[in-house]
């Protein structure tokens, strides 16, 4: 549990830095902006959304110091994005596209040589997955607009999921389970055989 809390915390430290690099990276070209420390996650609107979904969800196993580091930074990205709805619309449309890219090349991958490697390495490549249930949520509350054949190459890449899928435990710590329902985010629970 400490270490979940741990991982937690960590999440809201990349949160802060990336909420504070997010008007600088929403005015420019870049999809994926380096954060300027080594040990940081390039910054993107997808790995911001996943982790505020995520603290938001659970913002009830942070202290009273984190918890108000989390409010500041949610308004931090609020303010950063608030004026340029059309900019990361399609900032957020340009990264999904990249991520479901990336999500099938995974899926591709499972069902090649290496797919005996691949379910041990599955708890960090459902990230991407996750990215693209966070993008996809934002870009679906007005006044923003999500792509109409989003969700379709969605509904396609998780048929090619569940052909190889064995439902199982949870694969992100345990404390992260409520942020998780599993009837929403069923690949979260198992692996692809």
């Amino acid at each position: 549990m400490i270490e979940d809390q741990e991982k937690l915390r960590n999440d809201l430290l990349i949160l802060v830095e990336m909420a504070a690099e997010m008007s600088s990276y929403i005015h420019s070209d870049v999809l994926f902006w380096p954060m300027g420390h080594a040990d940081m996650p390039r910054l993107t609107l997808g790995g911001y959304l996943m982790r505020q979904h995520r603290l938001v969800a659970l913002h009830n196993l942070l202290n009273a110091a984190d918890q108000e580091k989390l409010r500041t930074a949610l308004a931090q990205f609020d303010a950063a994005t608030g004026e340029w709805v059309v900019r990361v619309e399609q900032r957020g449309h340009r990264e999904l596209e990249a991520r479901l890219r990336q999500w099938g090349e995974y899926l591709r991958d499972i069902r090649g040589e290496a797919a005996a490697k691949l379910p041990a390495y599955y708890a960090t490549a459902v990230e991407t997955r996750a990215m693209i249930a966070a993008i996809a949520a934002y870009l679906q509350t007005p006044p923003r607009r999500l792509d109409d054949h989003i969700p379709q190459t969605v509904t396609m890449l998780d048929r090619q999921l569940r052909a190889r899928f064995q439902s199982g435990s949870f694969v992100w710590p345990e404390s992260w389970q409520p942020a998780y329902p599993p009837a929403e985010y069923w690949w979260l629970y198992g692996a692809p055989l």
